[in-house]
């Protein structure tokens, strides 16, 4: 999984669980705000959260 990591930014974790996404995700991911869903899966030999778009909730967005 490493080399194809792209570090984008750091945010802090938000006392209410939040994590705020950079806006260059818009920009290389086809992704819309308030509409787009992520899966978030933890790799537990990493110890690291992947997300990735949802790909059922993209389609029915277009």
């Amino acid at each position: 999984m490493g080399n194809n990591l792209i570090y984008l930014d750091t945010y802090v974790l938000q006392k209410d669980m939040r994590i705020r996404m950079p806006k260059s995700i818009l920009s290389n991911l086809n992704v819309e705000k308030g509409k787009s869903k992520f899966n978030i899966f933890f790799d537990k030999t990493n110890a690291c959260l992947v997300l990735k778009v949802d790909e059922v909730t993209t389609e029915d967005n277009r």
